[in-house]
């Protein structure tokens, strides 16, 4: 086995991050006959606690110090955690598209421990609320560049993972990248003030569905002359995904890597990514893993046990829906109302109780908002069993609501400048777009009208006021 590198995840100052796992890791691998040895094994100590240090900034200085290690085949494994993920996947890309400038170092296996591939919900928080959270800050400046970028809708973390759905699939070149993620936060980092780290749906910090690298991109472009909205979907490469049941993002007793003693599933895990070496057992792998996850799904209720009493928590698999809403101009359209519908005659009154448990605008992106859905009420789910109730139910059966549309109220219809109301056609559903503990981003394009207002010709040649405009035919 190659060199193994780990990487950990934002503002760490201490390699004591990544616990005893290294070791552990290490010997369960020599206990098996593995090749892996302790000396194969490099911890990263990279920073993102100083405001003026970019993802960018990280990756060329990633790039430096893998150059300064001794591989004989040119090829490494790595181990990522949280914003370690897309790190690495930042490197993969900076090394695809400028070969000249990167190391010519093929990584193998890429294993990402809770990766934020589409952010945190705890990112749009900012500094001053995120800088107390135990399970992500040590008494630092959390980095307010990497910050910028781990908030759900950044320019940059849609940039990053629009170039995973429509660049090349990594396996066809001999890189192998696997997602793995806790499916529950670790109640004692429970912060009352901040319900995000408590939140069913994701680890505490990072939602399974922006953990989950087989993302979706929608985009509902205005048909010509039409108050249409046509969906074309592309899917990315498909990767490896698996739900570590009862892991958190972090913490001593359930952290997905610097628990004590190091999780066994988290080792398990690791070493079946690490055995992989072809296509076809890439292939059988992610066959395994959504099957786990399927029946994960399947026994999804949790009962939390407190001093005098339970409460129970029905994990349902969600999906995160990244939405912005443009012009044909490249304009964001910041006022205009985005409106899901549902049901044959695509009511917003239609959608499923609940299927919205929260709803971020951007801070840096005009006219980006990010929604986290609950793809089991808005796909219809069975009957949930009470487990502290021999026939007990805890829900009832949950209808689907199909088929769900969207539709786009502009803020000015009769100005200068003008769009229409537009929505998505009858035979188009929404739900196809989406995926249980997957991401979406949809791009919502209407056509942007210029009235021949904007500009006209006169042969008057005496003084005219036109402060007042008419605006006109749209010009076609």
């Amino acid at each position: 086995m190659s060199a193994l590198v780990f990487v950990h995840g934002w503002s760490v100052t201490n390699t004591s991050t990544y616990g005893s796992l290294p070791k552990a890791l290490a010997d369960r691998a020599a206990q098996a006959g593995s090749t892996l040895r302790v000396l194969d094994i490099h911890l990263s100590e990279y920073v993102t606690f100083d405001d003026s240090v970019t993802m960018d900034d990280i990756v060329r200085a990633f790039d430096h110090a893998l150059r300064g290690l001794s591989l004989p085949d040119g090829t490494f494994d790595c181990i990522t955690h949280s914003t370690g993920g897309p790190v690495a996947m930042a490197w993969l890309h900076a090394q695809r598209d400028r070969p000249t400038l990167f190391a010519p170092i093929r990584l193998r296996h890429l294993v990402m421990l809770a990766p934020a591939h589409f952010g945190s919900a705890l990112a749009t928080l900012g500094k001053s609320v995120v800088g107390h959270l135990k399970a992500w800050f040590d008494g630092v400046e959390p980095g307010q560049r990497i910050l910028d970028w781990l908030e759900h809708g950044s320019p940059e973390s849609v940039a990053q993972a629009l170039d995973v759905i429509h660049g090349p699939d990594p396996a066809a070149h001999g890189t192998w990248l696997f997602n793995l993620t806790g499916d529950r936060p670790d109640r004692k980092f429970y912060d009352f003030v901040n319900s995000y780290t408590g939140e069913d749906g994701s680890d505490g910090v990072v939602r399974m569905a922006a953990a989950n690298l087989n993302a979706r991109h929608c985009v509902l472009t205005q048909r010509a002359g039409t108050a249409t909205l046509d969906m074309t979907i592309s899917k990315a490469p498909r990767s490896a995904f698996k739900l570590l049941p009862g892991l958190a993002h972090s913490g001593g007793e359930h952290g997905i890597m610097a628990s004590e003693p190091p999780s066994t599933v988290t080792i398990d895990a690791i070493l079946r990514c690490l055995a992989v070496s072809s296509a076809a057992s890439y292939a059988a792998l992610c066959d395994a893993f959504a099957t786990e996850n399927a029946q994960r799904d399947r026994d999804k209720v949790e009962t939390e046990k407190k001093l005098l009493t339970s409460r129970t928590h029905i994990h349902d698999p969600r999906s995160l829906l990244i939405f912005r809403l443009l012009d044909d101009r490249g304009e964001p359209l910041r006022d205009a109302r985005f409106l899901l519908t549902a049901g044959p005659t695509a009511s917003p009154n239609d959608l499923p109780p609940g299927f919205s448990t929260d709803r971020q605008a951007s801070s840096r992106s005009a006219a980006t908002v990010t929604m986290f859905l609950n793809y089991a009420l808005f796909a219809g789910d069975a009957s949930v069993p009470d487990p502290r109730q021999p026939g007990g139910v805890l829900r009832p059966a949950q209808p689907s609501h199909r088929p769900y549309g969207v539709r786009i109220q502009p803020a000015d219809v009769t100005g200068l400048i003008r769009h229409i109301v537009a929505a998505t056609a009858s035979d188009d559903d929404l739900l196809d777009a989406l995926g249980p503990h997957e991401t979406t981003i949809l791009d919502v394009v209407l056509s942007r009208r210029v009235a021949e207002g904007v500009f006209r010709l006169t042969q008057n040649l005496q003084a005219l006021d036109f402060s007042q405009p008419v605006s006109g035919m749209d010009i076609v």
